[in-house]
């Protein structure tokens, strides 16, 4: 088969676990013969170097905000639309939090789920022309629910199923105002018909989505993100300094405020003054003013000098982080549908310790890696660490289970595997249809 999979880039300017998943997964699906063709939206693709000029981005993320929010850009000539949608423009644009936060683009979202009646209607006929005469796949992947106003037009024009991944729209959605945000559930439940089947990253997010969407038992999928665990060295963990690690957007969604807060509190026991803190994952413009105050709450605490806030997270230097931290913490406030960097952690070597929210629960469960604490606070989270941080057998056995877990259950190849066979019973049923 040949497959088209779009993707909402990120720019690089954070660590973006959906971005990494599609291409870990684009990676193992070429890996078994299937043809794969990454086609980026809004902006560049994380960790990625395709040529802009071989797959273009589409709707480019400067470009359709100035149409949406000013008429006067829908009428501009085609060299202006060239320049918005240049490398060193999206580039830039990948640094403005605005690109990456609901509030502010709840109408562009609408729009973008309305499909052939928004505002992109123009854009989405340039991405079909191009599926339909240039990538000519046999099945177009969605990477989130956010993007169903495609499936109509892809369908009307190709006549091939359409598939789409879900992860963690409700984290987008449910910060919108409550007009926007009802409008947006009933849009994406509404489309949501028109595509062929539903991929969820996780029992737990299936069973939110299933609800959330109205989707059919025989309609809806389950097929957990993998890795590669030969793509990540083991040091062991008993051998390192003890040294817990944070690797995500360094934002208040994602816990960062409750993971310094967390710190100070181990940090006031003289046990723990060897303690340190690694923080790595990218941000925005937007989590510029957080960071600074908890940076501050770190030198009123006297510990900054305890704390590492490493700015490159990409290749080599993730690899270098995983290296160096005995122990690994992301506490969402609000859970996750799943969490890649908890895979890259366990394919590490590396235990984990996560609020009790989300998938998290699930996947401790199944790699049987680490330790879940169930009020996410500061207090619980320093507690919990305070169990297991300064104890090296401990930290060993959850290693070696984690490193087991991830290869028997969160293989890339695998899960690729079960992937194709969702793909292949797709096409055979629209076939049949």
């Amino acid at each position: 088969m040949k497959i088209a999979h779009i993707i909402p880039g990120s720019g690089g300017s954070f660590y973006c676990g959906n971005c990494l998943r599609d291409s870990k997964y684009m990676r193992a699906l070429q890996a078994l013969g299937q043809e794969v063709v990454k086609v980026p939206l809004y902006l560049p693709l994380f960790e990625d170097a395709h040529d802009l000029n071989e797959v273009p981005v589409f709707y480019g993320a400067v470009d359709i905000y100035l149409k949406q929010r000013f008429p006067v850009f829908r009428h501009m000539p085609a060299f202006v639309d060239k320049m918005l949608n240049s490398k060193s423009v999206l580039h830039l644009a990948a640094q403005n939090a605005g690109s990456t936060r609901a509030k502010g683009l709840e109408e562009m979202t609408v729009s973008m789920l309305l499909g052939e009646e928004g505002l992109q209607q123009d854009e989405l006929e340039r991405l079909v022309a191009w599926l339909r005469d240039e990538a000519r796949p046999d099945v177009v992947h969605l990477s989130n629910a956010l993007l169903l106003g495609l499936a109509r037009r892809i369908k009307q024009e190709m006549n091939i199923p359409v598939i789409c991944s879900l992860q963690d729209e409700d984290v987008w959605v449910d910060v919108m105002s409550d007009q926007h945000r009802e409008e947006v559930w009933q849009l994406m439940t509404e489309r949501g018909h028109e595509v062929d089947a539903f991929v969820a990253v996780s029992n737990f997010y299936a069973a939110v989505m299933r609800e959330r969407l109205q989707i059919r038992s025989e309609q809806l999928f389950i097929n957990h993100i993998g890795v590669d665990a030969s793509d990540y060295s083991v040091r062991p963990v008993d051998q390192k300094e003890p040294m817990i690690g944070y690797i995500s957007r360094m934002c208040e969604e994602n816990g960062l405020g409750v993971l310094v807060d967390a710190f100070i509190k181990l940090k006031k026991e003289a046990q723990f003054d060897a303690v340190k803190l690694k923080i790595t994952g990218g941000k925005t413009n937007d989590d510029t003013h957080f960071i600074r105050h908890q940076k501050k709450k770190l030198v009123s605490a006297g510990i900054e000098f305890d704390v590492l806030w490493v700015e490159e997270f990409e290749g080599p230097s993730r690899q270098e982080f995983f290296d160096s931290v005995a122990l690994l913490t992301v506490p969402v406030l609000k859970g996750e549908a799943f969490g890649l960097y908890l895979l890259e952690a366990l394919a590490s070597g590396i235990p984990i310790v996560q609020p009790a929210l989300g998938a998290f629960p699930e996947i401790i469960d199944l790699s049987e890696g680490g330790m879940t604490y169930q009020d996410n606070t500061s207090e619980c989270l320093a507690n919990t660490w305070k169990s297991i941080i300064l104890d090296k057998e401990k930290l060993a056995a959850y290693s070696a289970k984690g490193l087991e877990g991830v290869r028997t259950h969160f293989d890339v190849r695998q899960q690729a595997e079960k992937l194709v066979d969702i793909y292949a019973r797709t096409v055979k049923s629209s076939i049949v249809r």
